[in-house]
């Protein structure tokens, strides 16, 4: 069973500096037939204009992994982490007990934009984390490059949830597949371009929900950018 969500259906917030489309309930968006996918709970494309960002402000119990798209992004949180994403590095914090953060763009003329995303973890308490690691896109390229897990396997960011986030680069004509386990259930996230998800046609910022599917089986219709996401 494969049900679509459109990227025209989102929710969406503008202010002078943020352009953003919620594909899932948050801040003032709510749908509730929309309010997450199994563990995955926040997908948010966001575009922050020059010298724009989020200011100092709390998380919590919650497993949250940035992947830029265009620009930089700048960090800083209460861990005492600080630094730069850029495309290819996926970032994770661990809110846990609680965690300060702020995000900025610190170009004077390139937007920046990413996805947020949040899994919630498997148990609450757990202590605040950072992590942040780069991915070539020669290791993405027309294949599923795993970016974050539980275990960390395959070099991927570590996230405290049964999960697993692949990201993928596709040329016109590619295809590749992921199989699921029984019981497990998938989310795929267009960030770019277009491509066929199991026979269903996914245009950029659409996301499609796969349950008692055996296999994710992806077919690229123009140059395109992809998450898989692999949930219990």
């Amino acid at each position: 069973m494969i049900i679509h969500r459109r990227a025209s259906e989102r929710g969406n917030m503008r202010l002078s500096w943020l352009d953003t489309r919620y594909t899932f309930s948050f801040n003032r968006y709510y749908d509730p037939a929309w309010m997450g996918f199994r563990t995955l709970r926040v997908i948010n494309d966001d575009i922050i204009a020059p010298k724009g960002g989020f200011g100092t402000h709390p998380h919590r119990d919650m497993e949250i992994l940035t992947w830029v798209l265009e620009g930089v992004l700048k960090h800083r949180d209460s861990t005492g982490s600080e630094g730069e994403i850029r495309p290819g590095e996926a970032q994770r914090m661990s809110a846990g007990t609680g965690i300060l953060h702020s995000e900025f763009n610190g170009s004077d003329s390139r937007p920046v934009r990413l996805l947020q995303i949040w899994v919630e973890p498997a148990e609450e308490g757990m202590a605040p984390g950072y992590e942040q690691k780069y991915f070539p896109e020669s290791e993405r390229l027309n294949r599923l490059r795993l970016i974050a897990s539980q275990d960390g396997r395959e070099g991927s960011v570590t996230i405290g949830q049964d999960a697993a986030i692949y990201n993928a680069v596709l040329s016109p004509g590619a295809a590749v597949e992921h199989p699921l386990s029984s019981g497990r259930a998938a989310w795929v996230q267009v960030a770019k371009g277009a491509v066929t998800v199991n026979g269903l046609a996914l245009e950029e910022g659409d996301g499609a929900a796969l349950s008692e599917e055996s296999a994710v089986r992806l077919l690229a219709d123009r140059p395109s950018e992809v998450l898989v996401f692999d949930l219990n």
